[in-house]
């Protein structure tokens, strides 16, 4: 019987729980904001990560500081991920901004003008 899972979503999976870990007590930058670990995309061969992450409260001058920071930080991240996972080869990280939450509120807010409008042009309050 074949395996439901890959072993590269497990370990992503994994690495997405340590790095949260990581990022909110490890790091003790103050720059660094309220960081959420929003997905873990691993190549085949386990070799690189990319970390798609969201700041909370910042613009986007701020989230392209945060990815800076991330991204200086990543040898000492990937280093502390050796320390937590049992792996042969710990990947290379790169973080980037992801983006979505922003993008699906904008939908959100987009449906509810649209339905808006539809109930006044319809006569309906």
């Amino acid at each position: 019987m074949a395996r439901e899972f890959k072993r590269s979503a497990r370990v992503a999976s994994q690495m997405q729980k340590e790095l949260a870990v990581i990022i909110q007590q490890g790091i003790k930058d103050p720059r660094i904001g309220f960081i959420t670990v929003n997905d873990v995309e691993l190549s085949k061969d386990l070799a690189t990560a990319k970390v798609y992450i969201t700041a909370l409260g910042t613009d986007k001058e701020g989230q392209k500081n945060n990815i800076g920071w991330l991204n200086d930080a990543a040898p000492y991240i990937r280093s502390e991920m050796g320390k937590r996972m049992r792996l042969r080869n710990v990947p290379y990280i790169k973080f980037y901004y992801d983006d979505s939450f922003e993008k699906g509120m904008r939908v959100s807010e987009l449906l509810v003008d649209v339905n808006h409008s539809a109930d006044e042009s319809s006569g309906k309050d």
